[in-house]
């Protein structure tokens, strides 16, 4: 949440150096060195892609295995602002540049290699939807889902708050919907700051308004952000819900509108409370689920300092955004 006085903080810290990708025995050096090579060949493996896209997928392996990041295609339709972005980086190797802006280079080369932005039946075609509907569709899946059932013993008080901290915690991913009291009070101990009676008492002063809730990653990560937007649907907090997802694929598991649908559709499915949640009104029939907003300026790299429009501008006339 944003206000005067996270604004105030921010301005007083100084900007750190980037994180960079040759610190030996670092994590970033580890992504370049070890879970690029395997990505490319599970995404290679998980989709039965054409000769041409295989020969794209080996080029991008031997370049990230070399570690030099070689340019995009010329005929990708951002080839000349990344050419921009990347002067003096492209050329270099992946671990010799800021970290997220390496991570980020890569990614997009994914996409370059798989053809999601070329002409052809691949356009469009998430290269990481199996690994998502893999998880989606698991047992483990099933046991979060079925713990839902447990906020009927708490109280409405204790049920939204079970339910705020399961979505925020939700970004662990090795955490399930867990709601007991205990676990809860386990998590809360856990925030360095915990705002939860200032964020209910905004979300009741304003009620029932328009939330913009600003999801991350697909799967076990949104599935307990739409939980709780059913909840603030259903208890009159919230009168519309603004998802901001990602317009496209990025990172692995970046929550695209096709991923909302496929989340509300594993809701429904279920038995039990989450099949309620999956249900109206956060999927009316014969309406739509909460509106999903794909937010271009949420990619890095390029910073887009000030700006206009992306979740900032969104959230900025929708108090308060999640």
């Amino acid at each position: 949440m944003s206000g005067a006085r996270d604004e105030t903080v921010v301005e007083a810290l100084p900007t750190p150096p980037p994180i960079m990708g040759n610190v030996p025995g670092s994590y970033a050096l580890s992504v370049f060195r070890e879970r690029h090579p395997v990505l490319v060949r599970q995404v290679a493996e998980a989709l039965p892609y054409p000769p041409d896209r295989r020969r794209a997928l080996d080029r991008l392996l031997d370049e990230v295995v070399r570690d030099v990041m070689e340019p995009l295609e010329p005929s990708a339709h951002d080839a000349a602002a990344w050419a921009e972005w990347g002067h003096g980086k492209i050329g270099r190797p992946y671990a010799d540049v800021p970290f997220l802006w390496g991570e980020s280079y890569f990614y997009r080369k994914v996409l370059d290699a798989t053809g999601y932005f070329g002409d052809g039946p691949w356009r469009g075609v998430d290269p990481f939807g199996p690994m998502k509907q893999a998880e989606l569709g698991g047992p483990v899946v099933d046991g979060e889902l079925a713990a839902l059932d447990d906020t009927a013993a708490l109280s409405p008080a204790e049920r939204a708050d079970a339910l705020l901290l399961g979505s925020l915690w939700g970004n662990r991913a090795d955490l399930s919907f867990g709601v007991t009291l205990t676990g809860d009070r386990e998590k809360a101990a856990e925030l360095v700051v915990d705002d939860r009676p200032l964020l209910w008492s905004l979300i009741e002063a304003a009620a029932p308004g328009r939330i913009c809730l600003v999801a991350d990653n697909a799967g076990r990560e949104l599935l307990p952000d739409l939980v709780l937007a059913d909840h603030l649907l259903v208890h009159g907090l919230a009168g519309e819900i603004v998802l901001h997802v990602k317009p496209y694929p990025y990172f692995v598991s970046d929550a695209t509108p096709a991923d909302v649908l496929a989340c509300l559709r594993r809701l429904a499915a279920a038995p039990g409370r989450a099949g309620e949640a999956g249900g109206p009104p956060l999927f009316p029939e014969g309406g739509g689920p909460p509106h999903p907003r794909g937010d271009p300026l949420s990619f890095p790299p390029p910073p887009v300092p000030g700006g206009p429009g992306g979740p900032r501008g969104a959230v900025a006339s929708a108090p308060p955004p999640l």
